[in-house]
C-alpha cells in the first residue's frame, strides 16, 4: 500500500514557508516572537556537517550545534546508514520481555571507553539520566541529600530542575525536590562543610559548567571525588554536554585524572538524529538498584533501549574513532583559544577566553574609556547582559555564524561547534569575531544603533 502524503521532504518543501505560522499557532509563539525581533527568521533549509543552508542559499557556520548534540555533524552518512539498516531488517524492537541486542554493544563499547565503571542504564535525554542518578544515588546509600554547584545547569524536569541554579527556569515551579543544595563552584571548604553531616547521597557536577563555560581550579575535581570517598558520598559527572569529545578528551574529567561513581551522557550520543541518554555506573550502585528479581524493572525508560538509539550512539562512537575527531576538538579548539585569546590585550571589552577543546567561552566585561562605558551601562542597565547581542547578531547577519549567549543574563557567549570544524572554519571564526569586536569599540557606529533598537525593545517590554 502506498501512502503518498508521507513523503516528508516534499512536505517539508511545500510547507517550509509557514513555519513561523505553524508555530505560532500551535507550539511556542514567544519563541517565534525573539527570532522575528533579533532577525533570525531566515529558515533553515539544509544541514551537512557543521554547515546550516538557509531558504536563498546562504550557508552559515553553526556554533550552537544544537547545543552540542551535533558533535558529528549534520546528517553524517555513516549515521544514517546505520540508521536505515535498523529500518530495513525488520528487528523486533523493544519487546518488554526480551533484552536488546544493540544495547548489549553500545553498553560494552561506552564501558571500554570509560573502563573504571561497569554498568549502564539507558534513557531518553540528559534530564532523565539525571533523574536516574538521583534515583540512583538514594537507592545506594541511604541518604537523601544531593549537593550541586552554583551556576549549574542540570535539566529541566522535576529533579534536575531541583539541581538547577537559575531562577529564570525555576521561578514559577517551585517548591522543588527537598534535599537539595547549591555550594559555591570551586569551593572545597563549603563542599566538605555538606559533606560533613553524612546526609549526602551525592554530588553531581559538570566537570565545565555549561552556563558561562566555567572552569575548576585544577585541585577541585580531585579533592572533591577524594571527599566524597571520606564521607560516603557519590560523586557524579554530568558530561551530558561535555562528554563524547567535546572537551578534546573522551570525557572531561579525564583533563583531572578523576574517576566518578557515575557518569551521565546523553547529547552527542544521539548523532543528532535520536535521543538518547546514558548512566555509567559502578557494579555496587547499580546491584543495589536492581538487587532482586521482583525488583529487576524497578526503574526504567520505555524507549530507553530502542534500536534506533542504539544504532545511533554505536555509529557515533565509530565516527569519533574513525575521524579522529577526538583529537580535531583539541587541536582546533588550541587554536582557537590561541587566537581569540590574543585579541583580550586588542579589545578592552573583550575580558577572558576559555575553555577546553571545542567547548569556548568568550567573556565580555565593563569597559574604562568613557565613551564606551556611558554605552556599556544604558544596555546594563535596560538589561543585564544585553551587549552580547551586539556581538551575536552581527555575526549572524554579517558574517553568517550562528551562536548564542551562555545563559541568561550572562555576559559570556558560548561556542559548541562540530567536532569536525576546520582550519578554514576557525579563520572564518577569527575574522568575523576581530571584525565585530572592533565595531563594538566604534562609538557611535552600527553596533551600537542596533544597541539602542535592542534598548527600546527592552523597555518595551519593561513596560
Amino acid at each position: 500500500m502506498m501512502y503518498p502524503n508521507l513523503d516528508l521532504s516534499e512536505m517539508f518543501a511545500a510547507r517550509q514557508a509557514e513555519r513561523s505560522d505553524l508555530h505560532a499557532s500551535y507550539l511556542n509563539e514567544q519563541l517565534v516572537r525573539v527570532l522575528k525581533t533579533i532577525g533570525y527568521d531566515v529558515g533553515f533549509v539544509r544541514g551537512q556537517g557543521q554547515y546550516l543552508y538557509d531558504r536563498v542559499g546562504a550557508r552559515y557556520l553553526d556554533l550552537l550545534s544544537g547545543f552540542g548534540v551535533f558533535a558529528i555533524g549534520r546528517n553524517h552518512p555513516a549515521l544514517r546508514s546505520a540508521l536505515g539498516s535498523v529500518l530495513n531488517s525488520d528487528l523486533p524492537n523493544l519487546v518488554q520481555m526480551d533484552v536488546s541486542t544493540l544495547a548489549g554493544i553500545l553498553a560494552e563499547q561506552l564501558i571500554e571507553r570509560v573502563p573504571y565503571l561497569d554498568k549502564v542504564f539507558f534513557a531518553n535525554s540528559g534530564t532523565e539520566s539525571v533523574e536516574a542518578a538521583i534515583k540512583f544515588a538514594r537507592v545506594a546509600t541511604g541518604r537523601t541529600d544531593i549537593i550541586y554547584c552554583g551556576q549549574s545547569y542540570h535539566g529541566l524536569t522535576y529533579g534536575s530542575l531541583s539541581l538547577t541554579d537559575d531562577m529564570n527556569f525555576r521561578s514559577g515551579f517551585e517548591p522543588l525536590l527537598p534535599g537539595c543544595t547549591s555550594i559555591p563552584f570551586n569551593d572545597l571548604a563549603a563542599l566538605e562543610k555538606a559533606l560533613a553531616t553524612r546526609q549526602v547521597a551525592a554530588f553531581i557536577i559538570e566537570p565545565i559548567q555549561g552556563k558561562g563555560v566555567n572552569i575548576p581550579d585544577d585541585n577541585f575535581l580531585p579533592e572533591a571525588a577524594a571527599l566524597c570517598r571520606r564521607y560516603g558520598t557519590l560523586f557524579v559527572a554530568d558530561e551530558v554536554q561535555t562528554g563524547l569529545g567535546r572537551t578534546g578528551r573522551f570525557l572531561a574529567v579525564e583533563h583531572w585524572n578523576v574517576e566518578p561513581d557515575m557518569v551521565l551522557l546523553a547529547k552527542a550520543l544521539s548523532g543528532g538524529h535520536v535521543p538518547v541518554g546514558a548512566v555509567l555506573t559502578r557494579r555496587s550502585i547499580f546491584n543495589k538498584v536492581f538487587d532482586r528479581m521482583d525488583r529487576a524493572v524497578v526503574h526504567g525508560s520505555t524507549f530507553g533501549k530502542n534500536d534506533l538509539a542504539m544504532a545511533a550512539g554505536i555509529a557515533t562512537l565509530e565516527v569519533l574513532k574513525q575521524e579522529k575527531l577526538i583529537e580535531n576538538a583539541q587541536q582546533r579548539g588550541e587554536r582557537l583559544l590561541a587566537s581569540l585569546g590574543r585579541m583580550v590585550q586588542k579589545y578592552e571589552l573583550l575580558k577572558e577566553v576559555r575553555g577546553k577543546g571545542l567547548m569556548l567561552g568568550v567573556q565580555f566585561g565593563a569597559p574604562k574609556s568613557l565613551a564606551l562605558k556611558a554605552s556599556w551601562n544604558v544596555l546594563e542597565t535596560a538589561s543585564k547582559g544585553l551587549f552580547c547581542q551586539l556581538i551575536t547578531i552581527p555575526l549572524f547577519k554579517d558574517h553568517k555564524i550562528l551562536t548564542q549567549v551562555s545563559g541568561h543574563g550572562s555576559h559570556t557567549i558560548k561556542l559548541l561547534p562540530t567536532l569536525s570544524i576546520t582550519d578554514e572554519d576557525c579563520q572564518w571564526i577569527e575574522t568575523a569575531f576581530d571584525t565585530v569586536i572592533g565595531a563594538s569599540h566604534r562609538v557611535p557606529g552600527a553596533v551600537w544603533s542596533l544597541g539602542k533598537t535592542l534598548v527600546d525593545n527592552a523597555m518595551r517590554k519593561s513596560a
